[in-house]
């Protein structure tokens, strides 16, 4: 099973993603995304799908032409673990 990240793993794990925020209510990591246009959100958002399905890992995400949020929560951890922190890293690799 996939363990939560303890407090201190966790903001030194933020402290390494810029951007990315803690959701208010949730134990979650939250960061938008905007592109030059949908054809460039749309790109970026299969890159991470690819990622995020040969990680088993899979984005809660919404899309508005350029602009994409991306949530990411281990529901089997219940909250924020370490595959999301990989998830993000790669997410963030993909954005440029």
């Amino acid at each position: 099973m996939i363990a939560k990240l303890e407090p201190a793993a966790r903001t030194a794990a933020l402290a390494e993603l810029p951007g990315w925020t803690e959701v208010a209510g949730r134990d979650a990591i939250e960061k938008s995304f905007r592109f030059a246009d949908f054809n460039a959100a749309f790109g970026f958002m299969t890159r991470v799908a690819l990622k995020a399905d040969q990680m088993d890992h899979h984005p809660e995400w919404f899309n508005v032409y350029n602009r994409v949020d991306i949530t990411l929560s281990t529901h089997d951890a219940g909250g924020l673990s370490e595959r999301d922190i990989a998830l993000a890293r790669a997410i963030d690799g993909y954005a440029g």
